[in-house]
């Protein structure tokens, strides 16, 4: 998958595309330099999931949890993770990366070089670049 995003009101078009490509996947490892618009597509991809809370980056936090209503109305865990402070991948051990990475929920990962050696065998990698105002997304299944 590969979009040209012009402007903000193209994001909610955005979102929706990525999880309708990749329908059975819920690891998206982000990529991309500081500014190029990773925490807010990751916003708008909670707020296609179904998710009400304020989504925010857990810059500090290294993670949030939120909560999403199912197309079935039950109530489930959507992570987002910044690894933007970490200083060592034993952090990601610290905090039980495991325990999220690997519970079949939504996962959401921002600056995940710090941690590509953790990322399960499979996961959608987010590449995101800007040139001239405009960003491009390109997202494909990795395997590892």
């Amino acid at each position: 998958m590969r979009v040209e995003i012009d402007s903000i009101g193209a994001l909610p078009e955005v979102a929706r595309k990525l999880i309708e490509t990749f329908p059975d996947d819920r690891f998206f490892a982000f990529f991309g330099k500081m500014g190029v618009g990773k925490t807010t597509l990751i916003k708008e991809l909670c707020a296609t999931l179904g998710v009400k809370d304020n989504v925010c980056s857990p810059t500090f936090a290294i993670v949030n949890e939120y909560t999403r209503t199912t197309d079935s109305g039950e109530q489930e865990p959507v992570y987002h993770f910044d690894f933007y402070r970490m200083k060592s991948v034993a952090e990601a051990y610290d905090i039980g990366y495991e325990e999220y990475f690997y519970s079949g929920c939504y996962c959401f990962t921002e600056w995940t070089e710090k941690v590509e050696e953790l990322l399960p065998e499979r996961y959608v990698r987010v590449e995101m670049a800007e040139k001239d105002n405009t960003r491009t997304l390109t997202a494909k299944i990795t395997e590892q």
